[in-house]
């Protein structure tokens, strides 16, 4: 069976659907305003790749494993989803076992709520495990950030299937079905990351040999106050725009950098977390500093040194010469039009993570600060099209990546080529230039 070519338009998926749920109170938090619906959800293929991988990895596995877990979305993205516009599935996935094609399904679906949820301007995430310690069902994720900052947090339930049978009723019915099973039942509850506020089902589907997909929201409505009276004044609780839930922060950030081989420091953070012994390595971590389509990122060096300890006279000897016959695997072509892929962090969101993570390193994890002061970006590689304003599609260029608000970067062909210097990260000192 011959390849077929290699996945670049980037693809317009329409929300076929939209149901809102009744809730009391309506709103759970006062003043809370979900974001306004949209129309179209614009992504290429390094987006989709990395959304895969960010919703795939935000369990307490090894980091090692993690990491292997995010390379594997590439490699899935490259072989199972067709080129163009439309979303369509490559030939391959017929010949895949039936339960392999599920689990992709299942995997592309809780892609597509990554994206979505980061379009509409929700930043931080982690599993729902957290809601409950039995096997009551329960939502996917849990995000923060964007509108439901100062209210608490949402919840998004995820389902994704390719059958022949897949219909706009079906994906409507199972939107709408996931949402009162699973996401109705924990709204206006606590979670270790604040309170539930608002929450979301997010169903897709497609046929394989069809062009074309199937994607259905159903959220919580909001219900306007039937008169104008102003409703009675309450004191919010004060933050800083930039201010991410610690707990949260550290979740999101535990995937990013088991998923960028960065296993030490994802060890720091299940420290901070509770969930290991200090550690008494304080050898550094090595990035580094690659300018690409207008920014620099970090790419972690951590996993292409397996020796151990840091290498001093790297220091003396560092140039841009020594960096092909080094850099990690993961880098190369991957046999197929050089699709390529390498998972990074914008430099500005990495140093302020990291020097945070430092802070609480040589202050003890005993007195956690409730939020982390960290940046927000604006994404790149996916977004909302169609005419609403404000939100355009990304615009063609010779960069294929994707950007997150949260700094994760993966960066697809052409591969890195030039590098700018080098950082180091040190557990009790934070971040270094040299």
């Amino acid at each position: 069976m011959s390849a077929p070519g290699i996945w670049r338009t980037e693809k317009k998926v329409t929300v076929s659907g939209h149901t809102r749920h009744r809730h009391k109170p309506s709103p759970i938090s006062s003043g809370f305003e979900a974001p306004a619906p949209n129309t179209t959800l614009v992504f290429g293929p390094s987006a989709l790749a990395a959304s895969i991988a960010r919703t795939a990895t935000l369990r307490n596995a090894p980091p090692e494993m993690l990491a292997r877990w995010g390379d594997s979305a590439l490699t899935q993205v490259e072989w199972l989803v067709e080129d163009g516009a439309a979303f369509a599935l490559s030939q391959h996935l017929h010949v895949l076992a039936d339960a392999e094609r599920t689990s992709f399904a299942g995997r592309v679906g809780a892609g597509i709520t990554d994206l979505l949820m980061n379009a509409l301007g929700f930043t931080w995430r982690d599993n729902a495990s957290c809601l409950s310690s039995s096997l009551a069902p329960h939502a996917d994720f849990i995000y923060a950030d964007g509108a439901v900052s100062r209210h608490g947090v949402v919840l998004a339930e995820a389902h994704g299937s390719f059958a022949a049978s897949v219909s706009s009723a079906g994906v409507t019915r199972e939107a709408k079905h996931k949402y009162l099973r699973q996401v109705r039942p924990h709204l206006a509850t606590a979670s270790p990351h604040g309170k539930v506020v608002h929450g979301y089902s997010i169903a897709f589907g497609s046929r394989p040999g069809a062009a074309g997909a199937f994607l259905h929201v159903a959220e919580t409505l909001i219900s306007k106050p039937r008169s104008r009276r102003p409703p009675p004044s309450q004191t919010a609780p004060t933050a800083s725009p930039a201010a991410a839930p610690t707990s949260l922060a550290l979740a999101a950030h535990r995937s990013n950098f088991a998923i960028m081989d960065a296993p030490s420091i994802v060890r720091w953070i299940d420290w901070v977390r509770g969930g290991r012994e200090r550690s008494d390595d304080m050898q550094p971590s090595l990035f580094v500093r690659i300018p690409y389509a207008g920014r620099v990122f970090l790419c972690s060096m951590e996993m292409a040194w397996p020796f151990g300890g840091y290498p001093e006279w790297l220091d003396e000897f560092w140039h841009p010469r020594w960096w092909p016959p080094i850099r990690p695997a993961r880098t190369l072509p991957r046999g197929r039009d050089d699709f390529a892929g390498w998972f990074a962090m914008e430099e500005k969101a990495a140093e302020s993570f990291l020097n945070a993570l430092s802070a609480i390193v040589r202050n003890g994890r005993d007195n956690l600060p409730e939020s982390l002061e960290l940046p927000s970006l604006d994404p790149a590689g996916f977004g909302f099209g169609g005419d609403e304003a404000g939100l355009r599609s990304p615009a063609a260029s010779e960069y294929r990546y994707a950007l997150y608000r949260d700094g994760l970067a993966l960066l697809g062909s052409p591969p890195p080529s030039r590098m700018v210097g080098q950082r180091m990260w040190i557990p009790r000192e934070g971040m270094r230039t040299d």
